[in-house]
Formats: structure tokens, sequence, C-alpha cells
């Protein structure tokens, strides 16, 4: 019998549906620019660079026409942005602020302000958290996502700490690091999108797993899963983590660095490599399976077993297939346009069991 899905995983995929699907409409909406797929017909000098819904929600969803500080941006969303990536794709500037005392002026006093292009994203982001969520009202039924909300809530409305209403960029080694967590915390599950509730509760997974486990859970639910004792084709990971393959190769190296992966020539094939997990791997692996799993009974204790049943109830025939060859529902919404970037790539097989969330635009899938 098959073992179930881990519930990190669970909320997992549909964080990941939730913002590929809101991409590929702000993509659809809006003028940008790309490297690969230039979609710049009808875009002028003042179009940024595509980037995901991740970059909305910690960075242009504060900003003011007036400009805030570094610091009062982190503050608002309680997470850090790639500031230098924003300036230079486009949506922001940044600028001196002014020291009432002639003191030098520090990092997080420096003045940002969006651009004119970015405040062009800021009119086609604002409604699209909504707009997605009423569409899964739509697809699977009110009462599912009433469902799928109120058991969120029974686990973020009990948090102590205010967490990011998204995933934080991941750090070196794909660590998940929150920082700036002040201010307060919601009252009610209505102040907060679905895609919040989502972070808020996968987040709320995954620093407990980073205080105990040697690996983050971005590489052991995605690389370290599903790998094993057992060579397979470098090329054929990326597919089954369901992350990009730039950034599949990035975890791979660190854990080649680490000592959890061996490689070797695909003799077989003429071309190409090899990788299996080694001793350290497979221990690495058992552990995070452990983990994942005992943070769950630990949910059931600490939020009561019936939120958690709640929560895998309505999220599992979300994320599995009801046949063999047919998508996961979740795979109803991430079709992308016919001129969207993503239709150029391999229809996807999987999503990824934990956001990989990188400096460079905050995809969910390491694009």
């Amino acid at each position: 019998m098959p073992s179930r899905t881990e519930l990190s995983a669970l909320l997992s995929q549909a964080l990941v549906a939730f913002t590929i699907e809101l991409d590929n409409e702000f993509e659809h909406l809006m003028q940008h620019w790309t490297t690969d797929h230039d979609d710049s017909t009808g875009a002028d000098d003042g179009a940024p660079w595509l980037v995901s819904m991740v970059m909305w929600c910690n960075c242009m969803r504060f900003l003011r026409p007036e400009g805030m500080t570094v610091q009062e941006l982190e503050q608002l969303a309680r997470t850090r942005t790639n500031l230098a990536g924003m300036q230079r794709w486009g949506y922001l500037v940044v600028e001196p602020g002014r020291s009432a005392d002639g003191s030098p002026i520090l990092a997080a006093d420096l003045v940002i302000r969006p651009t004119q292009g970015g405040r062009r994203a800021q009119f086609f982001w604002g409604p699209l958290p909504r707009l997605i969520e009423d569409r899964w009202r739509q697809r699977f039924g009110e009462e599912t996502v009433e469902r799928l909300r109120r058991a969120l809530w029974g686990v973020v409305g009990k948090l102590e700490t205010p967490l990011p209403n998204c995933m934080p960029i991941l750090h070196q080694a794909w660590t998940t690091t929150v920082t700036c967590t002040k201010g307060p915390a919601p009252r009610r599950g209505s102040d907060l999108r679905l895609s919040a509730l989502l972070a808020r509760a996968l987040l709320a997974f995954a620093v407990p797993f980073e205080r105990r486990a040697d690996l983050s859970l971005a590489i052991s639910a995605n690389a370290v899963r599903v790998l094993s004792a057992e060579f397979v084709r470098v090329r054929d990971v990326p597919r089954m983590a369901g992350v990009a393959t730039e950034a599949t190769r990035i975890a791979l190296g660190q854990l080649d660095k680490r000592g959890h992966v061996e490689f070797r020539t695909d003799v077989a094939a003429g071309r190409g490599h090899l990788v299996r997990l080694t001793d350290k791997g497979v221990k690495a692996q058992s552990a995070y399976r452990r983990l994942v799993s005992g943070i769950e009974s630990e949910w059931r204790d600490r939020f009561g077993a019936e939120v958690v049943d709640e929560l895998r109830e309505t999220l599992e025939p979300l994320a599995a297939a009801p046949t063999a060859n047919a998508s996961p529902p979740l795979f109803q919404g991430i079709e992308p346009y016919p001129n969207g970037w993503r239709a150029a790539g391999r229809r996807r097989q999987h999503l990824p069991h934990f956001p990989v969330v990188l400096s460079r635009g905050g995809f969910p899938d390491g694009a």
C-alpha cells in the first residue's frame, strides 16, 4: 500500500499550483520582457522583466508612489525582497534617504519608489490573488475552498509569530529563513487570501523541520525524496521533482558537496551522468520522512486532530490523480497561455513538494 503524501507536500503543491496560475495570468495581462521567451510585442521601454507572485507579496504590494524606506518595506512584508533584482528588472528605483543630523545613510534607510512599469504591475497584480481564489471556488467547489480555508486558519490562527504572507526567498543551501516577524497577527481567517494561508501554514511546518534537520526542507522534499540508492539519469531528476533544471543542478551540487550523492558517467547512453544517494543520503532521506511525519503528529496535538484531518481530506483529492493516466485536479488551472513562457517547455507531470523560491524572479519551481 503506497505511503500517504506528506502534509507539507500537499500544502506545497496547492501553493505552487495557485502561484503558477496567478503568474500565468499576470504574464498574460502585463507588458513585460523575458530572456528566453520574448513577449515584447507592444511593450515600451518601461516594461519590466517578468517575475513571480512572491515579488508582489514581498515588495510591490506595499510600495507607495511617494516611496518608503527599505526598513519600512521589510517590516510590512515580514521578509526580505531581492531589492537589487527588482531595481535591475525595472520595478522600482532606490534613492538615498535624508539624514536629519547629517550622519551617513544606512542601507535600511534608502528610499524605494515604484517606477512607471512598477505601478502598472501593481495595477494588474492587485486583483489577482482574489481572482484566482474565485476560480478555485468555481473549479473545485465553494465548500471545498471554505473547508480548506477553515482548516488552514485552524493552524495559522494559533501561531504566535506573525509570519509572511508568502514563501521567503531561499538562502544558501536552500534554507528557509523567516525574518522581520514584527507586526500584528490577523484577527480572522477572512483577513488573508488563500495563498497567504497556505504560505503561513507551510512556513510553520518548515521552521521546526529545519531546526532539527541537517538539510533544508526544500532540498529534502524535492531532490533527496526522488533519489534512491540506485542510479538514475541526472536529466530525469528535474521532471521527477517538478523543479526547474538549473535549480535542480544547484540542489544536486549542494548534496554532492556534503557527501549525500554520488555521480558517475552514463556509459550505456554514451553521454550524460547518473546520480544516486550515498549511505549518508539514504539516512538523510529517512530523516526527512521521519521528521515530516513527526511534525504532523505534533500538529495533531497542538492544533487538533480534526484540523489536520480536514487539511488532508481537502488537499489529498486535489493533489492526487483520479486515474493512472489523468492529471491531479490542481493541474487544471496551470495550463499556460499559448504565448506564455511556460508553454515552450515540457508538459508538467509533478509539482514541487516544497516551493523553490530563488532570488532570480521568485518562481515557485526554481525557474
